[in-house]
């Protein structure tokens, strides 16, 4: 599989691509936002590992452009900014997850690999299942005409059952594509998120759109329930 990394600084470029050579990825580079949106646009790729600060165009400008071109390759931001609003900016513009700079390799090759699973399909601005209404760009859900406030890691869980509508998901795939490769909790956890997702979505309406699968996992219903 083939990883393009993009990133300005040299000797991180470098242990990027020997590191992830050696996990079995086939990496190819560049070394400046506009180098890296070329590559990006003329050939496919597994996931894209993105620097935010790059000479001639930003990060977040690649990956918007990418994402405005309709191509939703995975790709985890990398930066040495920290705060929640640099990770907000990265996400808004489409990117699928974000380590800060000084960071883990192990945690890296994780994600990596957590993207890769997760795969670049199409990813529409809004999901529409019945009278369900999500829109992953402003984290924001409605039921019929009524907004329902979700908490950030509430909607990850929606959004992902969601893309997967009519199909049963297991708890250890709501895990890994949701929490981040550090989480080391169980997978029991997802039984409060559904729950309160139930209550949110469900309960006030009579609608029954989260079902359990025994013993396999969750299933969202395409017409919303």
């Amino acid at each position: 599989m083939r990883i393009l990394v993009v990133e300005d600084d040299a000797r991180l470029r470098e242990l990027l691509t020997e590191g992830l050579e050696q996990e079995g990825f086939t990496i190819e580079t560049a070394a400046d936002g506009l180098s890296g949106l070329a590559f990006a646009r003329s050939g496919e790729y597994a996931a894209i590992v993105l620097d935010v600060m790059l000479p001639g165009c930003s990060g977040y400008q690649l990956c918007s452009r990418l994402r405005e071109e309709g191509d939703w390759t995975p790709i985890l931001m990398l930066t040495a900014k920290d705060g929640e609003y640099d990770e907000a900016d990265g996400l808004d513009v489409g990117a699928d997850d974000y380590l800060t700079k000084p960071f883990s390799f192990v945690v890296l090759i994780a994600r990596v690999r957590a993207l890769v699973r997760r795969g670049g399909l199409d990813r529409p601005e809004v999901l529409e299942l019945g009278d369900l209404r999500l829109e992953p760009a402003a984290l924001a859900c409605a039921r019929g005409t009524d907004e329902v406030t979700l908490t950030a890691k509430e909607f990850a869980v929606l959004e992902y059952l969601a893309r997967r509508a009519g199909q049963v998901v297991s708890k250890s795939e709501i895990v890994q594509s949701v929490w981040d490769a550090a989480y080391d909790g169980g997978a029991n956890l997802v039984e409060v998120y559904i729950r309160s997702l139930r209550r949110k979505i469900d309960v006030p309406y009579g609608r029954r759109s989260i079902r359990t699968i025994r013993g396999a996992g969750y299933l969202l219903a395409r017409d919303g329930g």
